[in-house]
């Protein structure tokens, strides 16, 4: 088979953060990806501070000697999934992705889907099992462990199939208006107190663009 043909098969990689966000809010996931809408807060400030503590990428060792790699880019070319981990462990049974979040852990939320995709794709890199995910919250000071079941795989494969299709929309998906929104950066850009029927087309996202990580 030509390898052009190979790409052409393959579904169009979307980055892992936007999992992430789309499990969170379509509109925020729309706004980020699509828009290039960005603002700051002091929650995404403290994320960008917990994120500065190890993404430094490169190889080394933890305090118990164990190899870790900072920053490691990740994909797979099965699922379209693509984006970098922010730091995975090595041990004898294969690699951990451990993704830093800087407030409280919920499980089965917005976080566990990103560490899934991340695992999917060490997968399919590395050809191990990888069964679990990693997710730091600074929020308690603790790791979570995230099992990859084939539910939560299946989960990440609908979730990317969706943002694929956002991606090919024209429509902005409607604002929410709920309790998501009271601490979201993008709430003035958003707009959410305004009823979607007077917002009409006010934002569209551009018609067959590219993910913007």
């Amino acid at each position: 088979m030509d390898p052009a043909d190979d790409d052409l098969d393959r579904p169009r990689s979307i980055p892992l953060s936007a999992l992430e966000h789309h499990a969170y809010c379509a509109r925020q996931a729309a706004l980020i990806h699509v828009e290039s809408y960005f603002e700051s807060n002091v929650d995404t400030v403290r994320g960008d501070l917990a994120h500065a503590a190890v993404d430094r990428g490169g190889a080394g060792e933890d305090r118990r000697g164990q190899r870790v790699w900072h920053s490691l880019p990740v994909w797979s070319h099965a699922l379209g999934l693509h984006g970098i981990c922010d730091v995975v462990r090595f041990d004898a049974d294969g690699p951990t992705p451990v993704e830093h979040k800087s407030g409280a852990y919920r499980p089965g939320g917005p976080a566990d889907l990103q560490v899934a995709g991340q695992v999917l794709c060490l997968r399919e890199m590395f050809d191990a099992p990888v069964p679990v995910g990693v997710v730091f919250s600074n929020g308690d000071r603790r790791r979570h462990e995230v099992v990859v079941d084939t539910a939560l795989e299946q989960r990440v494969v609908n979730t990317a199939n969706a943002l694929r299709e956002l991606l090919d929309s024209t429509d902005l998906p409607a604002p929410v208006h709920d309790a998501r929104c009271t601490r979201c950066s993008l709430r003035p850009g958003c707009l959410p107190e305004v009823p979607a029927q007077v917002l009409g087309g006010l934002f569209a996202p551009r018609p067959l663009g590219d993910w913007n990580d």
